[in-house]
């Protein structure tokens, strides 16, 4: 990899983080009734998504939707196999039980997004038409509105929302 890729995959991810980061700020500023800062986050919340996407476009990130399912694949089986499993010791090891319990929410989400990406890939035309809903605790995705509590976190029906 050359040292613009390297650097442009920096850029990505840094730009990635920036745009989440600025949505939770304008989610703060809101609840402390600073509706014009939350404004100012979330616009540039979105100049950070025009940048990461920028970023993402020059190395050559999107591929086929198969190349695409594949690789969404592999980067959440990696993140349940390797990473959530390592943070999760990481955690229990020094105590931070808050953390470790949520990583181990967000390990059996990624789980379950692999699988949900493996049948897409199997049969991506074949997929039944229905919305899909986020439980807004810990990731999960249902198809179809759900009628009962999260598996993996337990919040009730009514935590999860509408993706978009």
């Amino acid at each position: 990899m050359s040292k613009t890729q390297k650097n442009l995959s920096a850029a990505f991810a840094g730009e990635s983080q920036a745009n989440r980061k600025y949505l939770a700020f304008a989610a703060q500023a809101d609840k402390e009734g600073f509706a014009q800062v939350a404004k100012l986050f979330r616009a540039t919340a979105e100049a950070e998504t025009i940048h990461a996407h920028a970023h993402f476009r020059l190395l050559k990130g999107v591929g086929s939707t198969a190349e695409n399912l594949q690789s969404a694949i592999d980067g959440e089986t990696y993140e349940f196999t390797k990473m959530y499993p390592e943070m999760i010791a990481d955690a229990e090891a020094e105590g931070e039980k808050a953390a470790a319990r949520y990583m181990g929410f967000a390990n059996t989400a990624e789980e379950l997004h692999a699988n949900l990406y493996k049948r897409a890939l199997a049969d991506p035309s074949g997929m039944a038409a229905a919305d899909y809903y986020v439980c807004s605790v810990c990731g999960h995705i249902h198809a179809g509105a759900p009628t009962e509590k999260c598996p993996i976190c337990g919040a009730k029906e009514t935590a999860y929302f509408k993706a978009q």
